[in-house]
C-alpha cells in the first residue's frame, strides 16, 4: 500500500486536499470519489510535490505547479522535421484507454491528459501528449489537436475523438475507440498466427526451388539440350531463363522490388488512387467480406452512440464517416448524407449504395419508422460484432491452405520442368 496526496473539489465547488492510502493510482481515484470529491490531482506522497493553490496574485510558475508536475513547453516534434514520434496500434490503444479511464473517474480532459502524461512510457508517448496538452490548453478540442499533430492519429482515431467530443460521452466513446484498436491488433495477431506455419513451409519450398532452379537444373538440362534433335519443353526453357537471369542480374531484381514498393507508396498518396485500392480490397474474396463486416460493425455502433446522445442524424453521419477507414465507404456515406439532406430517409440511400448488408437496411428502416433508431442500431452492432468474429475465423482458417496451394502450384511447375525433358529423352531413346 502507498500514500497518495490529492487535490479536488467538493460538491459546492470548494477546494479540498488530503491523503488516501491505496495500492495504486486507480484505487486512490476511487477512494477520493467515494468521499464525494472530484479529483483534480493525485500524486504519490513518496515523491516531493508543490501543493500550490491557484489564486489571482500567484505567479505563472506557481500556477503551473498547482496543475501538476508536468511542464508545458514547445512540443519537441515541431523541431524534429520529418522524424516525428509515432505509436504502434497497441500503444495507441493503451493511451486511449488510460485517457478514457481517467475521464470516467471524473477528471476533466486537461487533468486526465496530464495524469496520463506523468505515467507515459517510452520516448514517443510523452512527446505526443505534450503536443496534445499544449493544443487543448490553448482551447482546441482533442480531435483538432490530434489532427494538427498528424500520424499516428489516423482518420478513424480523429473521427472517434470528434464523436466523443460532440456526443458528450467522452469516456464511453474513447473506450469504444480503444476496443476498435484492440480488435485491429487482435486481427493482425490472428492473421500472423494463422500464416506462421504456411509461411515457414513456403519459405522452405522457395529456398529449395531457388537452389534447384539456379544450381542443379542448368547442370542437368544444358547438356541435355545439346543432344541432336532435342527441343526442351516450354516450362524447362522458362526455368532456364529464370536461372540465367538470377545468375547474371540478381541485383536488378532487388532494384525492381525496391522501386515497386516506393512507386506504390507514392501512387497511394493520391486520393483517387487510394479509392481504387480500397475498392479492390472490398472486392477481394474473403478479405473484402472481412473488411466490410468490420466497417459495418464500426459504422453501426458509432452512429448508434451519436444518435442516442441526441446529435442530429446529419451531424452523426459526418462524424461516423471519418471512422470507417475506407475511402470507398466514406464516399458512399457522403452520398447518403446528401440524400438525407434532401429529405429522404436514411435506409433508402444506404440500400442503393450497395455496400451495406440487408439486415442493417432493415434495422435502420424499422428504427426510423418506430422512432427507436439509436437503440436498434446499438443492438444491431452487437450482432455485427459477432459477424466480424465469424469472418475472422473463416479468413484465418482459409488463408493457410490457400498459401499452400499456391506454393504447390509453383513446386509442380518446377517438377514439370524437370521431368518433362527426361520423359521426352526416355521416349526418344525407346523409339
Amino acid at each position: 500500500m502507498a500514500s497518495w496526496r490529492y487535490d479536488g473539489l467538493d460538491r459546492s465547488g470548494a477546494e479540498a486536499s488530503g491523503v488516501v492510502v491505496a495500492s495504486d493510482r486507480a484505487s486512490a481515484l476511487r477512494l477520493v470519489q467515494s468521499r464525494g470529491l472530484t479529483p483534480l490531482k493525485i500524486e504519490s506522497d513518496d515523491a516531493p510535490t508543490v501543493m500550490a493553490r491557484p489564486v489571482a496574485m500567484k505567479s505563472a510558475k506557481a500556477q503551473e505547479s498547482s496543475m501538476g508536475s508536468t511542464q508545458i513547453t514547445l512540443p519537441s516534434w515541431m523541431t524534429l522535421g520529418p522524424r516525428r514520434p509515432t505509436l504502434s496500434r497497441t500503444d495507441m490503444s493503451n493511451l486511449i484507454r488510460e485517457l478514457a479511464t481517467a475521464i470516467e473517474a471524473g477528471l476533466p480532459l486537461m487533468q486526465a491528459l496530464k495524469i496520463v502524461r506523468k505515467q507515459a512510457p517510452g520516448k514517443s508517448q510523452p512527446v505526443i501528449l505534450d503536443a496534445l496538452i499544449a493544443k487543448v490548453e490553448a482551447g482546441q478540442p482533442l480531435y483538432e489537436a490530434m489532427k494538427a499533430f498528424g500520424a499516428p492519429f489516423d482518420d478513424m482515431v480523429i473521427g472517434m475523438a470528434r464523436a466523443a467530443d460532440a456526443s458528450g460521452r467522452m469516456s464511453e466513446v474513447l473506450h469504444q475507440l480503444a476496443d476498435l484498436l484492440d480488435r485491429a491488433v487482435e486481427l493482425k495477431r490472428e492473421l500472423i498466427g494463422a500464416t506462421v506455419y504456411p509461411m515457414i513451409v513456403a519459405g522452405l519450398i522457395l529456398a529449395s526451388v531457388t537452389l534447384l532452379v539456379t544450381v542443379i537444373l542448368p547442370q542437368l538440362m544444358i547438356p541435355l539440350a545439346a543432344q541432336p534433335g532435342m527441343i526442351l519443353p516450354l516450362p524447362t526453357r522458362i526455368l532456364l531463363g529464370f536461372a540465367w537471369f538470377m545468375s547474371n542480374f540478381w541485383w536488378l531484381l532487388f532494384i525492381i522490388v525496391v522501386g515497386a514498393i516506393t512507386g506504390v507508396k507514392r501512387w497511394l498518396q493520391d486520393a483517387e488512387h487510394r479509392r481504387m485500392k480500397d475498392y479492390a480490397l472490398l472486392r477481394t474474396p474473403l478479405l473484402g467480406k472481412l473488411l466490410r463486416d468490420v466497417a459495418v460493425a464500426r459504422f453501426t455502433r458509432t452512429l448508434g452512440t451519436l444518435v442516442s446522445a441526441g446529435l442530429p442524424i446529419l451531424q452523426s453521419l459526418r462524424i461516423t464517416k471519418d471512422t470507417l477507414g475506407n475511402a470507398v465507404l466514406m464516399n458512399a456515406i457522403e452520398e447518403v448524407e446528401e440524400k438525407v439532406t434532401t429529405g429522404q430517409s436514411l435506409a433508402e440511400p444506404l440500400e442503393r449504395c450497395g455496400f451495406f448488408p440487408p439486415l442493417l437496411i432493415q434495422i435502420v428502416n424499422i428504427g426510423e419508422k418506430s422512432g427507436r433508431l439509436e437503440s436498434m442500431l446499438l443492438h444491431a452492432a452487437t450482432a455485427f460484432d459477432r459477424q466480424v468474429n465469424s469472418s475472422i475465423k473463416i479468413f484465418t482458417k482459409a488463408l493457410p491452405p490457400i498459401l499452400l496451394v499456391f506454393m504447390a502450384i509453383i513446386a509442380g511447375f518446377v517438377l514439370a520442368g524437370i521431368l518433362m525433358p527426361l520423359l521426352q529423352l526416355q521416349s526418344s531413346l525407346g523409339g
